[in-house]
């Protein structure tokens, strides 16, 4: 048996070999997206185009409106003088934000009042909207609490003014809260994804589509023994991509390495199978590389936007939810960030490479007996 995989595996590289353009299509698309996604993927918002209309012109609305320059946030596009300019403004999408400071503010400031901020967003794009608010709100926070300590100074027999509730901020794991720390051990499993589904399913079906496969079964090799000659590549490229996408991101993006990398190593090992045997049960349901094609585009999506890259699951409705545990994305992406920012092993990990054992076994089951029955 091991001879004649050996042969197969021999033969998947020869072919591999003789395709100069093989090793182009392997390694430089995804060295491309490494860097597109450490680059362009991030949560943080900054150079929000930013209106402002002061009607009040006093010096305590200058310094607020000298706070949103100063924050780096906010870009100061249009200095308004009438409601309209801002509702201009606003509807052309030269700004994002729009900052009134009506009439009175720093009265109101003076004798102890609330001075309200009327802030307009253009919640078009409603996740830029919702963290230009949150900036919005910190900038706000601050400048009250600087002005209740300028207007009461310490004296004698003056009281000091006490704030009730006093956060302190302390973020474990990514102190500086880097949207790369996030985002790159995200890139190291979904990438392996794209790459190895396709690899699988396509390998499967060339054999199929110029005809060769039949004059394989005909040979001595058995059908499981061709299964793990075609996959085994796939398994081996897979364990490549992993190392490729895991030093781009320590070395080049700066991402911590504190795990264990024979935690991350079982866990790539218990992903892989799982995806290669989805990569095969794909190529049972294919007979031609377009029908592989756009059955990998059908569910790889699915797949990845169900697993917890960039929307939180917790957000989802209850029936994806439930959905999410048959994706094994979800339990390697977990993993993944476990390893590179949190240090935790096998003791904390196993329900997640439990659960990628069992999809798993689950897929190379069902595919190696749906490919028995496509040969029969």
């Amino acid at each position: 048996m091991f001879e004649r995989v050996y042969a197969m595996l021999v033969k998947e590289f020869i072919e591999l070999k003789r395709d100069r353009w093989a090793i182009f299509r392997l390694v430089v698309p995804l060295v491309l997206q490494v860097f597109i996604y450490g680059y362009a993927a991030t949560f943080t918002v900054s150079h929000v185009s930013t209106a402002v209309l002061d009607l009040d012109g006093s010096q305590a609305s200058r310094d607020l409106v000298a706070r949103f320059t100063a924050n780096g946030r906010f870009d100061i596009v249009d200095f308004a003088r009438s409601q309209a300019q801002i509702a201009r403004a606003l509807d052309t999408g030269r700004a994002q934000v729009a900052v009134v400071i009506h009439a009175g503010f720093a009265q109101a400031l003076g004798q102890g009042r609330g001075a309200p901020l009327q802030v307009l967003v253009d919640g078009t794009n409603s996740n830029t909207a919702l963290i230009a608010l949150g900036y919005v709100s910190s900038i706000a926070a601050q400048y009250q609490r600087d002005e209740m300590t300028r207007a009461w100074p310490t004296r004698a027999g003056a009281a000091q003014p006490t704030i009730a509730v006093s956060m302190q901020e302390r973020p474990w794991f990514n102190e500086g809260l880097d949207d790369r720390w996030f985002f790159i051990p995200g890139v190291v499993g979904t990438l392996t994804l794209l790459q190895v589904v396709s690899l699988t399913a396509f390998a499967v079906v060339r054999e199929r589509e110029v005809g060769t496969l039949e004059q394989i079964m005909v040979s001595p090799i058995r059908p499981v023994e061709f299964i793990l000659g075609k996959t085994a590549p796939s398994f081996l490229i897979g364990l490549a991509d992993v190392a490729i996408v895991t030093v781009l991101g320590v070395v080049w993006f700066g991402v911590p390495f504190v795990g264990s990398a024979l935690v991350m190593t079982a866990g790539a090992v218990l992903f892989l199978f799982a995806v290669i045997g989805l990569g095969l049960l794909l190529s049972t349901f294919s007979r031609t590389q377009q029908q592989a094609f756009a059955l990998n585009f059908f569910l790889v999506n699915p797949l990845f936007i169900l697993s917890g890259f960039a929307f939180p699951i917790s957000a989802m409705p209850r029936v994806l939810q439930w959905l999410t545990y048959l994706n094994p994305l979800r339990y390697f992406l977990v993993v993944l960030r476990a390893v590179f920012l949190k240090g935790v092993g096998f003791g904390v990990l196993w329900p997640q490479l439990a659960a990628m054992a069992a999809l798993g076994l689950a897929m190379l089951t069902a595919s190696i007996l749906r490919f028995h029955k496509s040969l029969d």
